[in-house]
């Protein structure tokens, strides 16, 4: 560590303060739904670093018995999720749970202070104590020490590592459009039906009375002055009525297009659970491939990630691009579809590996699951116990699709396809610059690199990621 560095404690940098909720209960109903952000642990555990998004507001009287923070305070969570640190891009109110840091501008760079912090983020979580769930408190903060550099090069710093999360989050965003994109298309071809709209009223077929909104929703499409129809090869899959079914699908009720098969989501891919955690004889010396759990996938793989050298079948090895459905956990957070992009790897249970099956194409699948995400989180949700909830096959046995003709879903592949390689390779692009920005970190902020404080130059990831 360069010479220069220098000892100090949070309370020397800035102020340090907790969140503010004096209101007793803390959730009666008056506080709540107003213009102001409420920030929350789990807001702060998700963030990234960059606190840019939150599910919860304050109204005039939440404000009342809280504190407006400032943009550019960087939160600390104190418990449920222990040290994690985000940095507020809107003034927000925020929880006891939370404390808040205000930077000195003279004497620190908030943006270095949090990469910090994710470095001490360990060290902090073993200090945690309480019979009921962990926590730490302000006096804890108070008594950590760190080393710190002259504000110019901490500015450098975090500049450099700020490159990666830049980069990270600009993936992120493109493949949130990218994502919408492709599910405007599902949605229109396979639970709107609305080419099959399109081509009844083309051939005055009757449309029945329950899909009159459809023809009208339609009529308006039309009258658009950008509107395009389908070009003809891919019009012509489509067929020009309705059928009624015995039981309710996905999309219009219990009608579908005519000629279309009635499936349910179960006999769409082969389901694989993961095994049991303990039966890999996990390490934490990164012997063998990880093990992954619901947490990698939301987060990558970190320093609690387990490894295995045990050789399992081969149903439980993971590759890049494998279909992974978490259907145990939390309803709103941890049910979800995500495709796998960090190589070899064993799964662990509560994960479904999901290839496609006979009946179906990866595009279709992927795309399915990922529409339904609201459907499995209400299931998830109506069978909670203790903050999880849970989604069976019985429950996916239970949901009806109708399913095209085996030339429309090559069709629909063919059109989605560019999307989800694209948003794959920024997948893993966004995989590789969080693994090169987490073995510089320590370096970084421990001053076992030096940084050339006389260039305003940045480390480029991908030229980082070239070298490597």
């Amino acid at each position: 560590m360069a010479s220069s560095w220098r000892e100090v404690r949070l309370s020397d940098l800035g102020e340090v303060a907790r969140g503010r909720s004096r209101h007793r209960p803390r959730y009666a109903e008056h506080l709540y739904g107003g213009e102001y952000p409420f920030i929350q642990t789990g807001d702060v555990k998700a963030s990234g670093g960059i606190i840019d998004s939150h599910q919860q507001t304050y109204s005039e009287a939440g404000l009342a018995q809280s504190r407006l923070w400032p943009a550019g305070t960087m939160c600390i969570t104190i418990a449920a999720n222990i040290a994690e640190t985000g940095i507020l891009k809107y003034p927000a109110c925020f929880p006891d749970s939370v404390i808040g840091f205000i930077a000195d501008p003279e004497k620190a760079d908030v943006y270095f202070i949090e990469y910090l912090f994710r470095q001490l983020r360990q060290d902090i979580q073993r200090q945690a104590t309480g019979s009921v769930q962990d926590n730490i408190n302000l006096q804890t903060l108070e008594r950590l020490s760190f080393k710190v550099p002259e504000l110019k090069e901490q500015k450098i710093l975090a500049a450099h590592l700020r490159n990666f999360d830049d980069k990270i989050r600009l993936n992120q965003q493109i493949n949130q459009t990218l994502e919408q994109m492709a599910q405007a298309l599902f949605k229109s071809w396979f639970v709107d039906f609305a080419p099959v709209v399109d081509n009844a009223l083309a051939a005055s077929n009757p449309i029945p009375d329950e899909l009159a909104h459809r023809v009208e929703v339609r009529k308006k499409v039309h009258a658009l002055p950008d509107f395009q129809p389908l070009p003809e090869h891919i019009r012509s899959l489509f067929p020009s009525e309705f059928e009624q079914t015995g039981e309710p699908t996905v999309g219009i009720g219990g009608w579908v297009p005519s000629g279309w098969d009635i499936k349910v989501v179960y006999d769409l891919g082969v389901f694989i659970n993961g095994a049991a955690y303990k039966k890999f004889e996990p390490n934490k010396e990164k012997k063998g491939i990880p093990i992954i759990k619901i947490a990698e996938l939301k987060n990558g793989l970190t320093d609690n990630t387990g490894y295995s050298e045990v050789q399992m079948p081969e149903k439980y090895l993971l590759k890049d691009k494998d279909i992974l459905f978490s259907w145990s956990g939390n309803p709103d957070t941890s049910i979800d579809t995500f495709v796998w992009t960090l190589g070899e790897a064993w799964l662990n249970q509560h994960i479904f590996k999901v290839k496609p099956s006979t009946h179906c194409n990866y595009e279709y699948l992927l795309s399915l699951l990922k529409y339904l995400k609201p459907m499995f989180s209400a299931i998830a949700r109506d069978k909670q116990t203790t903050g999880l909830g849970h989604v069976t096959v019985k429950d996916l046995k239970g949901i009806n699709v109708a399913l095209p003709s085996e030339k429309l879903l090559e069709s629909f592949a063919e059109q989605v396809g560019s999307i989800f390689e694209r948003s794959y390779l920024n997948l893993k692009q966004s995989s590789e610059f969080s693994v090169l920005r987490d073995y510089l970190l320590p370096k970084l902020i421990s001053g076992e690199i030096q940084l050339d404080s006389s260039t305003e130059s940045s480390i480029n990831p991908e030229a980082e990621l070239q070298g490597v």
